[in-house]
């Protein structure tokens, strides 16, 4: 640890550090446009000037120059503020100075500093330069001419995102950042370049000339769109969705967001259900609620429990999850199934089925297989905090299924599933590292053999020590928002009940879809009744006899458990529009209807009952770590892994749910990135 002595205040901070970072331990605020704490230090903006005693008398870059133990650093000397003002002068020489039309204005940098810390006049009455805009795709819009060069947008494609698409091209007043080929970007995490970089020249293109920061009103909540379960912050005005943001979580998404997560937003208004409709004749008729609960009870009635089902879909809370357990509990039914993939899981011990090694505790890992997955599709935050440990070196990485770019180097050993009970030379390696650890897709456990496979990847696991007292190396990657919650609550078929596959070709007389639309509805029986509960008109609205319109993610307070086990809480933003309302009131309500009345009308009384079902919704926001205390394997046998090739879960990063097939944004960057599958959807 160096001393270093900050306008009079004395710091400790680790041999290595910069002076920047020592202002900050010291709680000076130092102006920055380049530097930033997760990417490499470029040291070109000049704007973090700082004055250091026993240096030659010059102002330095504080975040390119190292801390030395005794160092004295002035952060506010008359030297320092005439060296930062005529920075911004020179950062402002071209500048195109057009803020009520950018919209960065009023959340920019460089406005806040030039006010902060530059002068009141410019001395520059020669012409501007100006720069070509390019385009980056549909999703980030370009003001090139704003740009200050601080090459944050470089650093992080190349550093974090791995997708190395942006750069430099000529030098001094000629040089320019774009693609160097005009191409659309293809990282997943694109928008992350609108949040990093510190003036308006990339903002979102979906978002252009929208509304002003000012305006809006911002809510915490958590992403659905896959099943790492990002921090988001959800910014409204009035009755609509504007815009969503990261929000810092170090321990899940740091402070990234995946494009679908954060632009699929224009999807919450489109295909909306926001009224009872009720078929009749072959024809959906709107209804009010009492028709619409009218017709459902009229099916049910007098039908034996074991011919009524419910399937809940991926975005599913855990609140609405448990009331039509205890809906379908009180009718007698069994027939339940959370699993429209027909994923194979053991729920005997939670290690079973999460991600237990965390997604922060991959920086703790020095090995990894991966066992039919493409995280960069399936969460590609977590495929960016995979290549982040990549990144740090020592970390060999091998892959079981199809091959994918997955921005680090791979070793894919073939796409064999009988790999997993043999022997390969990279288990070796393996068995050599300290703290190995295994991601199993889904695209692995859901074929026929699932059991087998999830079998054969957990002993696969403990011969090659990834299952340690203070260890956990096994992990399942799931792609389903509502799946470990739905598994938790134990939404699976009960003694002598029907998975879905069972409930489908006329095996119930009566099926609740609970937002559940990621299967082939065509399957479900010609005779059977079919109650949809949902926010989107999709594939299931479209078979139902009797649609309840449901409330989205952003309008309702509601409990999601990401792939790591991780209990969070999203909070309404805006209300349901029309008719909607939050699921677990309509099934409470509904219970009531037919006289088997649910045992809460509170979210604090269902969520003392979802305690209750299991402790793990107790533990809000935290995630203990645990060991493999048992290396006891999940029942299925190993042995019966067949050959037939792994298939991968997401054939279509941005479109894998009703939100973003909805969204014209998501719709774009199908045509643009992914123009086969789109054709192919035509």
């Amino acid at each position: 640890m160096a001393k270093v002595t900050v306008d009079g205040i004395v710091v400790e901070v680790p041999n290595g550090s910069n002076v920047l970072q020592a202002c900050e331990a010291a709680g000076k605020e130092v102006p920055r446009f380049c530097y930033h704490e997760r990417l490499s230090v470029a040291g070109n903006c000049r704007m973090c000037l700082v004055e250091i005693e026993k240096a030659p008398p010059k102002p330095f870059a504080s975040c390119a120059y190292p801390v030395a133990d005794g160092m004295v650093v002035h952060t506010d000397s008359a030297m320092v503020r005439k060296a930062r003002r005529g920075v911004m002068e020179f950062l402002l020489i071209n500048h195109p100075l057009d803020c009520p039309i950018c919209d960065q204005g009023g959340e920019c940098d460089l406005q806040d500093q030039a006010i902060g810390y530059g002068g009141d006049t410019s001395r520059y009455t020669e012409n501007k330069r100006a720069v070509k805009d390019k385009n980056l795709g549909p999703l980030v819009k370009t003001v090139m001419t704003r740009c200050i060069q601080c090459t944050r947008c470089i650093r992080f494609a190349t550093e974090i995102a791995g997708v190395p698409e942006l750069g430099a091209t000529a030098r001094g007043e000629s040089m320019e950042v774009g693609t160097y080929v005009e191409k659309a970007l293809t990282s997943e995490l694109s928008g992350n370049l609108i949040d990093i970089c510190p003036v308006g020249a990339l903002t979102s293109k979906p978002y252009a000339f929208v509304a002003r920061p000012w305006e809006l009103k911002k809510t915490d909540s958590v992403d659905v769109l896959d099943a790492v379960g990002a921090n988001i912050r959800i910014d409204t005005r009035g009755p609509e969705v504007l815009r969503v943001l990261p929000r810092l979580n170090e321990d899940v998404n740091e402070e990234w967001l995946g494009d679908k997560s954060r632009f699929a937003v224009d999807g919450l208004k489109r295909r909306r259900l926001d009224a009872c409709w009720v078929r009749r004749d072959g024809k959906l008729h709107k209804a009010s609620w009492p028709e619409a609960f009218e017709a459902i009870a009229g099916k049910l009635k007098g039908l034996d429990g074991s011919r009524i089902g419910a399937a809940a879909g991926n975005l599913a809370d855990a609140e609405s999850l448990l009331a039509l357990r205890d809906l379908m509990t009180a009718l007698g039914s069994a027939n339940l199934d959370c699993r429209q993939d027909a994923a194979a899981v053991d729920v005997a011990r939670r290690d079973f089925y999460s991600f237990n090694t965390s997604i922060a505790g991959i920086e703790e890992a020095d090995a990894l297989l991966l066992i039919g997955t493409d995280p960069r599709a399936e969460a590609p935050l977590l495929n960016a905090r995979i290549r982040k440990r990549w990144v740090a070196g020592k970390f060999p990485v091998a892959g079981i299924g199809p091959q994918a770019d997955l921005t680090y180097n791979v070793e894919w050993l073939g796409n064999d599933p009988a790999l997993l009970t043999g022997d390969h030379p990279f288990f070796q390696v393996l068995r050599d590292a300290k703290k190995p650890m295994l991601i199993l897709g889904q695209g692995a456990l859901a074929r026929p053999d699932g059991a087998a496979v999830l079998a054969a990847a957990w002993k696969l696991a403990a011969e090659t020590g990834m299952l340690l007292p203070d260890w956990h190396g096994f992990n399942v990657l799931h792609t389903a928002a509502a799946r470990v919650g739905a598994l938790d609550l134990r939404f699976l078929p009960g003694k002598g009940g029907k998975d879905l596959a069972a409930m489908l070709g006329g095996g119930v007389d009566a099926l609740w879809l609970l937002g559940a639309d990621e299967f082939d509805t065509g399957r479900i029986g010609a005779s059977t009744f079919v109650v949809y509960q949902g926010h989107h008109g999709d594939r299931g609205a479209a078979r139902a006899d009797v649609i309840l319109p449901g409330a989205a993610y952003t309008e309702k307070n509601a409990t999601y458990v990401n792939t790591e086990g991780r209990v969070q809480r999203g909070f309404l933003a805006v209300q349901p529009p029309g008719e909607a309302r939050e699921d677990w009131k309509v099934i409470r309500a509904f219970s009531q209807l037919i006289g088997r009345t649910l045992p809460y009308d509170t979210i604090e009384a269902v969520r003392a009952r979802l305690e209750q079902a299991n402790p793990v919704f107790a533990r809000l926001d935290i995630l203990p770590r645990f060991g493999a205390a048992d290396t006891a394997g999940p029942a299925g046998d190993p042995a019966a892994v067949s050959n037939a090739p792994f298939v991968l879960p997401v054939a279509n990063y941005y479109q894998t749910d009703v939100i973003s097939r909805a969204s014209p944004t998501m719709a774009q960057c199908t045509q643009t990135l992914r123009p086969a599958l789109a054709v192919a959807a035509e």
